[in-house]
């Protein structure tokens, strides 16, 4: 496996972090400007040396290697006093080097980390540059260490998890409206006993239920459904043991433990259907929708920047790339990793396959049966018009009597406008996310042979 394909994200650098202190010193040490002599090698280590704020510098080197699938991330070495681990500093690093070789590329290990590397395994500088990490015990991982962070790791999200089972059971006890009392805050201490607990996903979920309190006419049905979801969820944690194979790591990806590849990678030639951001006070998410004109598969692609700055990774709509992805493992396994590019992006003139509306209705109903946390599914419609519905709009089969209410897309009702001109009243296809409020456009195609539209 290259180091290209097992670079982690951002996101799930940050899940390592020990403490709230750590999380908030990441997005300070995750920039170019923090480092220099910054590489990696494609054994699984990461290094270099981080300028301090006071004219001190640290060398840190960090294993990339996660050996089990709830370990607590690698082991690190660095010259700072902090008694964290991973320290702030080896976050920081992991987080420039899941940027991509734009920022950390792959190079000749520098003799101070071929040095630092022997001193931990006890052997000799050229003994330490021979052996990979997590080979012979004379690299950064120390499975039995991995072993007894990923039980220590298991157990703190045990206990949030029992913990938020009883936050909920209060609430519900006490009444949903009470949640739209003032100052009353459903997220204030439990979002923050998930992060302690290292259980980012329970608190990023955790987080929105606030929002579910003002958004509208019948918000009690809706908190009780979220509500719902998340007993689901911890329930799921508590008894993975019991569950399926793929509906367990489902279970460990939701409550936010990291996910590396499974499987050999897939080598095709790959449409770039959408692109657009997520951000967030802490993170900027891109979803970038690949589907593989050889294979038939759609893969979502994710990148990550810190906050207010845009992710490295940029793939242009309505062209294809060859090249490699590795899927995560998952009920749904629409998760991929880019790997291996063999050629720049190039203009392609196939479309993804349509289908009709009910028939993407099913298709998230199939989803939801595997993963009930989905929030919605990637769908092609083919031949739909889009309609206004009373102060609304949606998509209606242009050969049929059935259609899905239009959800804003990341461009909000321009991109609406953008549909209804690209359509001038005649049938379109149209790629999207079809959930649980509808249909939520992002590409179009007008009749005949014209190239893809942004929405």
């Amino acid at each position: 496996m290259t180091q290209q394909e097992v670079r982690r994200t951002a996101d799930q650098v940050l899940s390592l972090a020990p403490d709230s202190v750590s999380r908030k010193a990441v997005g300070r040490l995750g920039v170019p400007e923090r480092w220099f002599g910054a590489g990696c090698s494609r054994e699984g280590v990461v290094w270099g040396v981080c300028r301090g704020g006071d004219g001190t510098s640290y060398r840190t080197v960090a294993g990339t290697a996660d050996p089990l699938p709830e370990s607590a991330g690698p082991v690190s070495d660095c010259t700072c006093p902090s008694r964290r681990s991973p320290c702030a500093h080896a976050l920081g690093l992991l987080v420039l080097w899941a940027r991509g070789e734009e920022s950390v590329p792959v190079t000749e290990t520098p003799d101070w980390v071929t040095e630092r590397l022997a001193a931990r395994g006890g052997g000799s500088s050229e003994e330490g540059a021979k052996s990979p990490v997590g080979e012979g015990g004379s690299g950064l991982v120390d499975p039995e260490a991995a072993r007894r962070r990923a039980e220590r790791r298991a157990e703190r999200i045990t206990a949030g998890a029992a913990e938020l089972e009883q936050r909920l059971a209060d609430l519900l006890r006490s009444g949903l409206a009470a949640a739209e009392r003032p100052g009353y805050g459903l997220r204030e201490g439990t979002a923050a006993r998930m992060i302690d607990a290292q259980a980012p996903g329970l608190a990023s979920r955790v987080r929105e239920l606030d929002s579910v309190v003002t958004s509208g006419p019948d918000w009690p049905t809706r908190l009780l459904e979220e509500c719902a979801l998340l007993h689901l969820l911890g329930r799921g944690w508590q008894h993975r043991e019991r569950l399926p194979g793929p509906l367990a790591a489902t279970v460990r990806t939701r409550v936010g433990l990291p996910s590396a590849p499974a499987g050999p990678p897939v080598r095709d030639h790959w449409l770039v259907l959408a692109q657009y951001d997520l951000p967030d006070p802490r993170l900027t998410t891109r979803r970038i929708w690949l589907y593989g004109i050889g294979s038939g598969r759609t893969a979502l692609v994710l990148s990550y920047g810190p906050a207010g700055r845009a992710p490295d990774l940029a793939l242009p709509v309505g062209l294809a790339l060859d090249a490699e992805l590795s899927v995560h493992p998952g009920s749904g396994r629409l998760r991929a990793t880019l790997g291996e590019r063999f050629a720049p992006p190039a203009p392609a003139t196939i479309r993804p396959p349509g289908v009709t509306t009910t028939e993407a209705t099913v298709r998230y109903g199939e989803a939801l049966r595997d993963d009930p946390w989905q929030e919605s599914v990637p769908v092609t419609l083919d031949d739909v018009v889009p309609v206004p519905d009373g102060d609304g709009w949606q998509v209606a089969d242009a050969c049929g009597d059935t259609a899905l209410p239009l959800v804003q897309g990341p461009a909000g009702r321009s991109g609406l406008w953008r549909l209804v001109a690209l359509s001038g009243g005649g049938p379109v296809r149209v790629f999207g996310e079809c959930g649980h409020r509808g249909f939520t456009p992002l590409t179009a195609w007008a009749p005949g042979a014209g190239e893809a539209v942004r929405l």
